[in-house]
């Protein structure tokens, strides 16, 4: 897939451990997929971002999961049941893939989409 990365994005998941490698950069690819003009970003001192008229998503750090926070998640549809976390929250939303766990990639890229969608609409990510 032909993308333009960004090397602080490429370190921070290059240094992580192997599984965690592997589902951050399916999530890296599914956002890329979802619209390539998506933009990859270090927020927040270390925290990467990937953003198109607004946040789209960024990759947290834990030890237990991989975390994806979900910009604009909160009028995000979620038919499929993914987001674990942040269900008060009214500008971003968290989806927690722990050890064992596989990624649903068809929800979450449907998700990237609506959220580029509503940023290119003015919605929440795009503040």
């Amino acid at each position: 897939m032909s993308r333009a990365s960004d090397p602080r994005v490429d370190a921070y998941i290059d240094a992580l451990p192997g599984r965690q490698q592997a589902i951050r950069g399916q999530v890296r690819d599914l956002v890329h997929a979802a619209d390539p003009a998506v933009e990859e970003t270090i927020e927040r001192t270390v925290r990467p971002y990937f953003v198109l008229d607004g946040n789209i998503c960024a990759l947290l750090a834990t030890k237990k999961a991989v975390d994806i926070l979900l910009c604009d998640g909160a009028i995000v549809p979620d038919p499929e049941g993914i987001i674990t976390g942040g269900h008060d929250n009214k500008t971003a939303r968290m989806i927690a893939v722990a050890e064992g766990e596989t990624l649903d990639a068809p929800a979450l890229l449907a998700m990237f989409r609506q959220i580029i969608a509503n940023n290119r609409a003015g919605g929440v990510g795009a503040l």
